[in-house]
């Protein structure tokens, strides 16, 4: 007789699925405003603005770097509560009108507070999920990301052609609020004394830094956050380039909605079969998108590629955070959350200042097809980073 499935949907994991989807909602929904805001309310030069976007990212990459060695210790609920006062706190700078140096400073501490808090929320959940629905539970967990990404965004340039930056500032300053106090009816089972004492050692180690076993996956998800950082960044200025600046701004949707069709799917598969059965057909996607956008000449083309886009990388992100998972023991499971999340917002974060090199010498058609073949290249990578690995059937139902 077949074992009944252990319960995914509890209270605590709604709850911390909720404090992430807020925390990520003000994230993207500032990423489309406030360049325009540095511009407009400072008169920032482009690379100005384009700084203001970029050094939120690497507060958030500090953030998770020190947050990552000292979790297992202080505590995941500590840290997690801690990081969301950060945050709110943070996101009051916004008020203060001291000219676009200032905003650097507060983009900066507010990516700081991002990477303490959202690092604390993934090792959160990682850890309450039953162990045999590991993957399909982080792939519904990341969902709640992948919504930010589209309403984040949509709500932003619409505040910016309705209301005052003043009303947005509030009204990220509100979500921050609701994220917390949600946060606070949920309880998190702490990691054993002697889990904590093992987890780092002292002195100055990589390793109490970086979680090498979780190190291979995250490389691969850098090689695949810089492909995505192309369409990320640069997807409105192609849009404008072919004349399709109507169906741009569904582009995030399609991709959305993709991932939300596929990921309860894929989830399921990955704890089945295995993280085979799942990566090499998203990095196939993955690629296939990238190259239909290089060749879009209609609105339909060009959303077909959001949605192929959405199947590969949006479950190539999710499957790769079970993996890291999977491989590290649970007394490290903290470092092994920040290691793979410094990976992706490094792909995302510096791909585009890299990127920005590229362009002028392929332009965006070209740039699209580049891309799609390292995303083709990352099959192989993942191979030898992990595929050629042999899983354990413990591993599997991990």
């Amino acid at each position: 007789m077949e074992q009944a499935r252990p319960k995914l949907w509890t209270k605590d994991f709604i709850i911390i699925s909720a404090a992430n989807f807020f925390l990520y909602l003000i994230f993207y929904l500032l990423l489309v405003t406030i360049a325009v805001y540095a511009v407009n309310h400072y008169h920032a030069s482009e690379s100005q603005a384009g700084l203001v976007t970029g050094i939120f990212i690497i507060g958030t990459l500090i953030g998770r770097l020190v947050i990552g060695r000292i979790i297992e210790s202080v505590g995941n609920r500590k840290t997690m509560l801690f990081g969301l006062i950060f945050f709110i706190l943070t996101s009051l700078l916004y008020y203060i009108d001291s000219g676009v140096t200032f905003l650097l400073f507060t983009r900066f501490v507010h990516g700081l507070a991002l990477g303490v808090a959202s690092t604390a929320t993934g090792t959160i959940v990682a850890q309450i999920i039953p162990n045999a629905r590991k993957g399909e539970g982080i792939g519904y967990y990341s969902m709640s990301t992948t919504m930010a990404t589209a309403i984040g965004p949509f709500i932003g340039l619409y505040m910016s052609q309705h209301t005052s930056y003043s009303a947005i500032f509030s009204f990220c300053l509100a979500l921050g609020l609701i994220s917390f106090i949600i946060a606070l009816f949920m309880k998190v089972p702490e990691v054993k004394a002697s889990a904590k004492k093992a987890a780092v050692k002292g002195g100055f180690k990589l390793s109490n830094y970086i979680e090498p076993k979780a190190l291979p996956i995250a490389l691969v998800t850098l090689i695949a956050g810089i492909c995505y950082a192309s369409v990320l960044s640069f997807i409105n200025f192609y849009a404008i380039e072919i004349n399709l600046v109507s169906v741009a701004s569904f582009f995030f949707i399609v991709y959305a909605v993709a991932i939300l069709v596929s990921r309860p799917i894929t989830g399921r598969l990955m704890d089945v079969k295995g993280a085979n059965y799942v990566m090499y057909p998203t990095f196939i996607l993955f690629a296939a998108g990238l190259l239909l956008l290089s060749s879009a000449s209609s609105g339909t083309i060009f959303l077909l590629s959001g949605v192929l886009i959405g199947f590969g990388f949006g479950n190539i992100q999710s499957c790769s955070q079970a993996i890291a998972v999977k491989v590290t023991p649970l007394e490290r499971m903290g470092l092994a959350t920040s290691t793979y999340f410094i990976a992706l917002d490094a792909g995302l974060g510096f791909g585009p200042y890299v990127i920005g090199f590229i362009i002028p010498l392929t332009g965006y058609r070209n740039l699209y097809l580049i891309m799609a073949i390292v995303a083709l290249a990352c099959t192989v990578l993942y191979y030898i980073m992990h595929g050629k690995r042999k899983e354990t059937l413990a591993e599997v139902r991990l």
